[in-house]
């Protein structure tokens, strides 16, 4: 299991996205950067992803805690790059941080 821990910052027009659709555009941009995502098993499978707290509808941040689990390990600056590049401007990938255990 490799659980990489990431800070995003929520700007402009993104804040006013709510908390599930947040989650799903990140899955969505996983899946085009093509990361390894590791799924739940069972009928509906999904990505291991999670926001550390729901922000309110209309607050920007510069500081949000989201995880995701993958099958195998990705170099901390080439996940970085890649998702960044697959997401909308107002969300800015700031830190990444692998903890490949």
């Amino acid at each position: 299991m490799y659980k990489v821990n990431f800070i995003f910052s929520k700007q402009g027009l993104m804040r006013y996205i709510s908390h599930l659709d947040l989650m799903r555009l990140f899955t969505r941009a996983m899946r085009r950067a093509d990361l390894p995502l590791k799924l739940s098993e069972g009928f509906s499978p999904h990505p291991k992803f999670s926001i550390k707290r729901a922000l309110k509808l209309g607050l920007e941040s510069e500081h949000e805690e989201a995880a995701i689990v993958l099958k195998f390990p990705v170099e901390t600056e080439d996940f970085k790059a890649r998702l960044q590049k697959q997401l909308p401007e107002g969300i800015k990938i700031k830190d990444v941080q692998g903890n490949f255990n």
